[in-house]
């Protein structure tokens, strides 16, 4: 996996490698736009196999939650980039041409590193400072890496993300308070339905937004969590660790007669709850009203359930209003989040600029080893085995003295017009080096 991801990154890195970001958020698309973006699992491996077999592209990653959609790319031309990942989030989600141009947005280089941190550091959130996007970055680059279309510079960003993330909650209060998707939801559940002790809960779905829900659910009182999934043993496990009990979701009208609040977080591409189980739901118990919350992105519940007398639908654009007041204290960490992120972006630019100029330095290096040994190779024949190795250490000594001060600049400056100047002056060829060059491209940590 190294060795293809490294390759496909040496294709581009004799050319400044471009770093390109397209998507659409909670903050460019309604939901509804949203969901039709949205990617499973089976569709991001699709959309990543799609991206790394177009010309042009050396690595790819994408990052799929219920507030964005976001494809980033390495590629050799930035606007052939955005137009590969224009078509293949075409191509393997539900969203059209129009509909992404619209509501859809591309970052370059530096500005795409800087949201990608923010994102993992929970700025561009729906919920200021939540931590679920953390996991939900992570397991982008745990696709990526598997699917091997994570080279040196996305592999580095990621992780370099992920670093700024846990800097940002570890510096500042970003994240004191209710900061997920999940807690919202419960503070939506309370506000709806105090006393959750008293209340049926009914979770839709057992992955890691159910589980925190649910555990958030627990923490506020709510006992007898009863857990539905397509998949029996993962709401049986999910249920155990709650304290609650398994159900089938054939028995879906049944549970819904049942509970009081309802929390849907599955990865269906089709609605899960229909109007009508809603409508026969309330009827059996007109007397209790029905709390829905949509977690997921496609929407689990149809949309013709809102409006319905007694039943009140919350979907993922409504948590937005539901943490105005907690907000204030995090926003006022705001700043110290942004400067960090800065510190973050000024890390990556430093590191791509070595990434684009590693090459010619390690050709350099290659050349001049190259004559250094030719040389010693023809004094051996005057030297003796004692005198040889003074030699070698000497030689060796300066040629690692005379290059260093160079190198040095030309990793800081990072300028390919530097670059070709150097290949120019000392006759380097694009072949030089390759073989360090590929122990390089395994090597380049942010």
């Amino acid at each position: 996996m190294q060795d293809a991801a490294a390759r496909r990154t040496r294709a581009v890195s004799a050319r400044s490698p471009r770093l390109v970001v397209l998507g659409l958020s909670h903050r460019t698309a309604p939901v509804g736009l949203r969901e039709k973006a949205a990617l499973d699992e089976q569709r991001v491996r699709a959309l990543l196999r799609t991206l790394i077999s177009a010309p042009g592209i050396a690595e790819a990653a994408a990052v799929s939650t219920c507030n964005r959609t976001e494809v980033y790319v390495v590629c050799e031309e930035a606007e052939a980039g955005r137009a590969a990942a224009a078509r293949a989030l075409v191509e393997c989600s539900r969203i059209s041409r129009s509909e992404l141009a619209c509501a859809g947005y591309a970052l370059y280089d530096e500005e795409a590193a800087g949201h990608l941190f923010r994102v993992a550091g929970g700025l561009d959130s729906m919920v200021l400072g939540e931590s679920e996007v953390q996991g939900q970055v992570r397991a982008a680059a745990e696709r990526a890496a598997e699917e091997e279309t994570l080279g040196v510079l996305l592999g580095g960003l990621f992780r370099q993300a992920l670093a700024a993330g846990r800097r940002v909650r570890r510096e500042t209060r970003i994240a004191s308070g209710a900061t997920s998707v999940s807690s919202a939801a419960v503070e939506i559940a309370r506000r709806a339905l105090p006393d959750l002790a008293e209340r049926r809960i009914l979770l839709i779905g057992a992955g890691r937004i159910a589980e925190s829900t649910g555990r958030a659910l627990s923490r506020h009182g709510a006992r007898g969590i009863a857990v539905a999934n397509r998949t029996v043993s993962a709401a049986r496990s999910l249920a155990a660790r709650l304290g609650g009990r398994a159900v089938d979701l054939g028995t879906l009208a049944d549970e819904l007669r049942r509970a009081d609040i309802v929390v849907s977080s599955t990865d269906a591409p089709h609605p899960i709850v229909r109007r009508a189980d809603v409508e026969r739901a309330l009827a059996a118990r007109p007397e209790r009203p029905l709390v829905l919350i949509d977690l997921a992105v496609p929407r689990d519940v149809e949309p013709g359930v809102a409006g319905m007398p007694g039943a009140l639908l919350y979907d993922i654009d409504d948590l937005e209003g539901t943490m105005r007041a907690s907000l204030e204290g995090r926003r006022r960490e705001l700043a110290r989040a942004t400067a960090i992120v800065a510190e973050e972006v000024a890390r990556f630019r430093v590191r791509r600029n070595a990434l684009a100029v590693a090459p010619t330095v390690e050709a350099l290096y290659t050349r001049a080893e190259e004559i250094r040994r030719a040389e010693l190779a023809r004094m051996g024949r005057e030297l003796g085995p004692a005198e040889l190795e003074r030699v070698d250490a000497l030689t060796r000594s300066l040629v690692t003295r005379l290059l260093h001060e160079p190198a040095a600049r030309l990793r800081g400056a990072g300028s390919l017009r530097h670059a070709d100047s150097v290949r120019h002056l000392f006759a380097l060829e694009e072949g030089d080096g390759e073989a360090i060059e590929m122990r390089v491209a395994g090597q380049v940590h942010p």
